[in-house]
């Protein structure tokens, strides 16, 4: 017989032996409980060899039987030994009496002194000094439960009536078990000599024509495969549903993102950015061939943006430059989301009565940027904007700490900073655990009165806005958090931050 049958290890070779010895001698076959007896062992030790030679094909045949029988709980074994409660109540109750805050000091008191007072063997006298004392009320007693438990466990349980029985497991002195066992005889291909079958045909055997001697396992069609990895959130769309989530939560409502391309003038003019502004050069932004121009505005407004940068006015003395409806009209890929802030905001201030509203936008956007190690040039920009009459810098620190300590930062830091179309504007920064110091995570200001009046806003009205890149996680602890729970082992967070994914724009 070879070192390992099957799943058999060396341990559980000689029991096998001894079955498959105990089934050729027998002509009838065997039972496993009764082999398991003879051999000293465990019966599931015999179960587990049965099933194993059952996967060798068809050496043995096995029929699974089952049987009740009555067995003692671990309560009804004491009480063999020992004396029922009731019994041993009455047998430590001496002719003088006991007290019965003695006898309630028992492990065997509380339970023994009911059923002894329902048998009438003791009898309770309150009104002797120093407490109620308890004497027996006979002289002897039979101690029929633990008679019965006996007959149990030396396996004359057919003696007691159902009716006593049922009495025993009520009390959980007793429980009827159902033994699952095997009636074993010889298969079609028995042998005392079992050979490992073998489970797949491999290119060596094939090669060698070595399958030809070998014996395979029969397969099991009705088995079930390997189940399918399944596919799992990209980290960016779990942070993004998260971010939605909180902005859901502050009452804000999603702008529609759905136009990647634009034109200069919602991009870059309508923000106040002068049209001679760096990033609106072809070295940062994609300019399209196919259609090239846009040629549908709002005239009025577009007159209105035109004299605020050329000539002032709302305040201003504007950029003073010669603007023109050409560079306006030029087609892009979207390189913010505020340009879509625009739209709405100009929207809104067409309205008869104005309104207060909150707006946010989670959305891809483009640069025009040579690829290296931290620049890409496709990513998701986050967008919040609040519109309401009175707004000041205070409202705008007020919303970013709520809105950044609900993703988990709380140690915030701002600090001043210029963009085309907000006054004051605001870089945010937080302190980062990981990397043990100070980052920046978005950039924030209150939109400028060029920008707002020329849509049509009221004076008293004010904007304040902040943005951050989705592809910044490590910025954000639920997002590192995500990316090591995804792949499953230590990130460096520095390597991290310096890669293309931590790309922050504003």
């Amino acid at each position: 017989m070879h070192n390992r049958l099957g799943g058999f290890s060396m341990a559980d070779t000689g029991v096998v032996e001894t079955l498959l010895q105990r089934i050729e001698k027998v002509d009838g076959g065997v039972d496993s409980p009764g082999v398991a007896a003879s051999l000293g062992v465990d019966h599931q030790v015999i179960v587990g060899a049965v099933k194993s030679l059952q996967a060798l094909g068809d050496v043995i045949s096995a029929e699974l039987r089952s049987s009740k029988h009555w067995e003692l709980t671990e309560e009804g074994t004491e009480i063999a030994e020992q004396g029922s409660h009731e019994a041993r109540v009455f047998n430590s109750i001496l002719l003088e009496g006991l007290p019965q805050a003695e006898l309630m000091k028992l492990s065997f008191g509380k339970i023994g002194f009911s059923k002894a007072m329902s048998n009438k063997w003791i009898r309770v006298d309150k009104s002797y000094e120093g407490g109620p004392r308890i004497f027996r009320t006979v002289e002897s007693i039979e101690d029929q439960v633990r008679e019965k438990l006996l007959l149990v466990k030396q396996g004359n349980a057919a003696q007691l009536d159902e009716k006593e029985k049922n009495e025993l497991k009520k009390r959980k002195l007793l429980a009827e078990v159902t033994v699952k066992s095997y009636w074993i005889t010889k298969g079609g291909s028995f042998s005392t000599t079992i050979t490992k079958q073998e489970a797949e045909l491999t290119p060596e055997m094939i090669a060698t024509g070595s399958w030809k001697e070998k014996k395979f396992k029969p397969y099991n069609f009705e088995a079930m495969g390997v189940a399918p990895n399944c596919g799992h959130l990209h980290p960016l769309m779990k942070v993004r549903t998260q971010f939605r989530q909180i902005f859901l939560e502050m009452g804000f409502s999603e702008m529609p993102t759905n136009n990647f391309i634009e034109s200069s003038f919602w991009n870059f003019d309508s923000l106040y950015q002068p049209q001679q502004h760096p990033a609106r050069d072809q070295h940062d932004t994609f300019f399209l061939s196919d259609p090239a121009l846009a040629h549908e505005f709002p005239l009025e407004y577009l007159e209105r943006v035109k004299k605020v940068h050329s000539e002032g006015g709302y305040g201003s003395q504007g950029y003073k430059y010669d603007w023109k409806m050409e560079e306006a009209q030029k087609n892009i890929l979207r390189t913010h989301t505020t340009a879509v802030s625009a739209r709405m905001l100009y929207k809104l201030a067409q309205q008869e009565k104005f309104t207060p509203v909150k707006y946010f936008s989670i959305d891809r956007v483009f640069r025009n940027e040579t690829l290296d190690a931290t620049h890409l040039a496709e990513f998701h920009q986050i967008e919040g904007v609040v519109a309401d009459k009175d707004l000041t810098l205070g409202h705008l620190m007020g919303v970013l700490h709520q809105f950044f300590t609900k993703l988990g930062i709380t140690k915030l830091r701002f600090k001043p900073a210029y963009n085309p179309y907000t006054e004051p504007s605001m870089e945010v920064f937080s302190y980062h655990e990981g990397l043990k110091k100070w980052v920046e995570v978005g950039n924030s200001g209150v939109f400028r009165p060029e920008m707002l009046l020329p849509m049509g806003l009221p004076e008293d009205v004010s904007v304040i806005a902040w943005g951050l890149s989705l592809e910044r996680p490590t910025m954000i602890k639920y997002g590192i958090n995500n990316i090591r729970e995804l792949v499953g082992h230590k990130v460096n967070l520095q390597m991290v931050y310096d890669s293309p994914i931590c790309r922050l724009d504003s």
